[in-house]
């Protein structure tokens, strides 16, 4: 049996850009609260690993793609499914939909860290995952290392504060699209596009109060940034597509 989870979402004022396009932070803020729903569903909430496994769930990797912006007051359907929990990765997958109209999909990888040694645990003995993954709706797109290019400039840094932060007291993952955003000026750059694809690796953990380097870069995939910390430490990479707009957008 296929195991999913669907939900709609309004997107509201709070998620728009200058070009009226829902922000790439708040595309993701959308997967992420599907994810997150779904995970609930299955008895894997965040509050319920830490009781149970004392653990917590960090996202790894994350694409998505979208054939249009999406509008504000716009009803986005996500639908939602995991592959099962193999080793130490478990992929999950969304579409993306507005009405009867398919607009996009996402994949992303997710990984059980251990909450005192930051440990990536195995999901064997996650009893909840068991049968009830999404079947035939897997797509299996695994999602590797980004290779950016070798060449890339200084566009300059960023201290990482309060706003930043989320319940697991690091950086929350939908804020890493921002930081790509503002790193490669999108309101300049994006004039007449929108953001058509964005896929982000998160390398290591950043915390508030801490300030990271943001270098950029393009090639043939897009527009890419680097995150790294004062150290040289690699913390983030990201790349992202922009598409014309079609007429209407």
């Amino acid at each position: 049996m296929d195991v999913f989870y669907e939900h709609s979402y309004r997107v509201d004022s709070r998620d728009m850009d200058l070009f009226g396009h829902c922000r790439p932070s708040a595309v993701l803020g959308l997967l992420q609260e599907a994810a997150t729903q779904a995970a609930g569903e299955l008895g894997l909430s965040g509050p319920q690993v830490r009781d149970r496994y004392n653990a917590f769930w960090m996202l790894a990797r994350i694409r998505y793609e979208l054939k249009r912006p999406l509008r504000w007051d716009e009803l986005v359907t996500i639908k939602t499914w995991h592959r099962g929990g193999k080793a130490a990765v478990m992929y999950r997958e969304f579409d993306i939909s507005v009405g009867e109209e398919p607009v996009g999909q996402a994949v992303s990888a997710w990984v059980l860290a251990g909450l005192d040694s930051h440990k990536i645990l195995h999901l064997d003995g996650v009893g909840e995952i068991g049968d009830t993954s999404g079947g035939s709706l897997c797509r299996g797109e695994v999602l590797r290392k980004l290779r950016l290019p070798q060449e890339l400039g200084m566009a300059g840094e960023r201290r990482l504060g309060y706003s930043d932060t989320d319940i697991n007291g690091h950086v929350n993952n939908t804020r890493y699209a921002d930081f790509l955003c503002d790193a490669l000026e999108l309101e300049t750059l994006a004039k007449g596009r929108f953001v058509s694809r964005l896929q982000l690796c998160y390398l290591a953990e950043c915390m508030a109060g801490e300030t990271i380097r943001l270098l950029t870069g393009q090639d043939e995939e897009g527009f890419c940034v680097r995150g790294e910390g004062l150290d040289g430490s690699d913390r983030f990479d990201g790349i992202l597509t922009l598409d014309k707009l079609s007429r209407g957008d």
